[in-house]
């Protein structure tokens, strides 16, 4: 599972894009040229820079740039139209996007079936990467908290409020402070929308995975009639990236765990049981002596995000043996996620939904979540920066209906640690006969391309490439 869909206590990896050689050309307005430099050899991916309203009930006042790519489609005559892309976040780059869908060493990279019928389009988000970026002058400690810091006890969240009410402030008084009404997904629905015009495109087919779900609903749901075929893989709830989507965090890892111990049991020598016991007695053990760095509640959201893909597992399983003997892990790709994600993330959530604002009304959740999701509910519950936000939302949230046309694909994995089922199951709900479920028995996060179900792949890809829809809700048994 490629690490741009993780929502996590280290969040997203910064996808990067390739320079692309030869002369820039120019289309519908748009002078497309190399992208940024970057990590992922890609031939033929192409950018540019357009400009939108910081605030659309201004659109002739003060502007800002989002960052473009484009992957675009080799046979003309099988050219259906775009699709546009979102890897996750809120505050993952989405610039690179089109070429990590085409890495050959995926389970299953984007047929090419799919990128002769669409040119692909990625773009970083307002307020991320090379889009006019964000920031909230987060501390290097700051950042290693991530956002699921485990409170052991009411004193716990206390002590997490001062650096929640701390991060609020830093994010309204940064350089970028004056962005802070305006990054929500509803404005990037609008930017979205501001895309397709630039292509010159009546309209838009959509390709969305975690957070990216609620950003196709939201632009589904304002810009129906521009909508063409919409693909939400991995799915939170119909309110988007809430509280109630960050405490089900603890029902995910409940969901995932699992998985895990079955595959870690040989390899420990006991049992899957005494696996989950074992993870408890590690985590009580790092709380009260850490390891590198490493404590309770940092192991707890180490495990949390090596759960989103089967490939992480040998990782996790020795980073535990490591542990378990009181030596730094071997982790890879385990570098703190950069500032701009994090404070992306804080400037979307805070922005999109209204927080409680009571550190005892968190108290009291810790202390549910604690107890119903064990592995981590005490950390996904806790108090963080949206509670102290200097500014209420802008508008309302936007909501998810069953108005439009029922051209809406949701896939999503049974044991799906970030964006649990009983989430995809509200948003499938909301949608009503708009919507088809494709529902894969399997774990991780990422249900298109990202695991190999040839069930679920092959029906996200008839979809895109005929417009054609299960007739009805379809489960997908496991494989392999």
């Amino acid at each position: 599972m490629h690490k741009a869909l993780l929502v996590t206590a280290l969040t997203a990896t910064a996808l990067a894009t390739v320079v692309v050689p030869g002369a820039a050309a120019t289309t519908n307005g748009l002078k497309w040229g190399p992208c940024p430099a970057g990590t992922i050899p890609v031939p033929g991916l192409e950018c540019t820079t357009l400009q939108v309203p910081l605030d659309y009930r201004d659109p002739g006042g003060r502007k800002i740039d989002l960052a473009i790519s484009r992957l675009a489609s080799k046979t003309p005559e099988k050219r259906r139209g775009v699709l546009l892309t979102n890897p996750g976040g809120p505050g993952g780059e989405g610039l690179g996007y089109p070429g990590v869908l085409t890495i050959p060493t995926l389970p299953s990279p984007l047929p090419q079936s799919v990128r002769d019928s669409y040119d692909i389009i990625g773009f970083d988000p307002r307020g991320v990467g090379h889009s006019t970026p964000v920031t909230c002058d987060l501390t290097p400690a700051q950042i290693a908290i991530g956002n699921l810091p485990y409170a052991k006890n009411a004193a716990d969240v206390v002590k997490q409020a001062e650096v929640a009410k701390a991060e609020a402030k830093q994010c309204a008084t940064s350089e970028s402070g004056w962005m802070l009404p305006y990054v929500t997904t509803a404005n990037t629905a609008r930017d979205m929308d501001r895309i397709r015009e630039a292509l010159g495109e009546s309209q838009v087919s959509f390709l969305g995975a975690s957070y990216g779900t609620y950003l196709g609903s939201v632009y589904t749901t304002m810009f129906p009639r521009r909508s063409d075929r919409i693909v939400l893989d991995s799915n939170l709830g119909p309110g988007g990236y809430d509280i109630n989507a960050m405490r089900t965090f603890g029902r995910g890892m409940e969901d995932r765990f699992p998985d895990f111990a079955k595959f870690a049991a040989p390899g420990l020598g006991i049992t899957p049981a005494q696996v989950t016991a074992k993870f408890f007695d590690l985590a009580d053990r790092l709380d009260k002596a850490p390891v590198a760095g490493i404590s309770g509640s940092a192991f707890r959201g180490l495990n949390f995000g090596y759960l989103y893909g089967d490939g992480q597992f040998p990782a996790l399983l020795a980073a535990w043996k490591s542990l378990d003997k009181g030596e730094a892990p071997e982790l890879p790709g385990g570098e703190p996620p950069a500032e701009n994600l994090l404070a992306a993330r804080l400037y979307v959530i805070c922005g999109d939904s209204s927080w409680p604002r009571s550190v005892a009304s968190y108290q009291a959740d810790v202390a549910v979540d604690r107890v119903r999701y064990p592995l981590i509910g005490a950390g996904s519950a806790n108090i963080g920066a949206c509670a102290f936000w200097p500014s209420a939302p802008a508008e309302p949230r936007v909501r998810i209906t069953d108005r439009g046309p029922s051209n809406v694909l949701l896939v999503q994995n049974v044991r799906d640690p970030g964006t649990p089922l009983v989430n995809a199951r509200k948003l499938r709900q909301a949608f009503g006969d708009r919507a088809r479920m494709v529902t894969v028995d399997q774990g991780g996060h990422g249900a298109y391309l990202f695991a190999a179900n040839k069930c679920g792949n092959n029906a996200v890809t008839e979809f895109l490439v005929t417009g054609k829809r299960p007739p009805a809700d379809r489960f997908c048994a496991a494989e392999g």
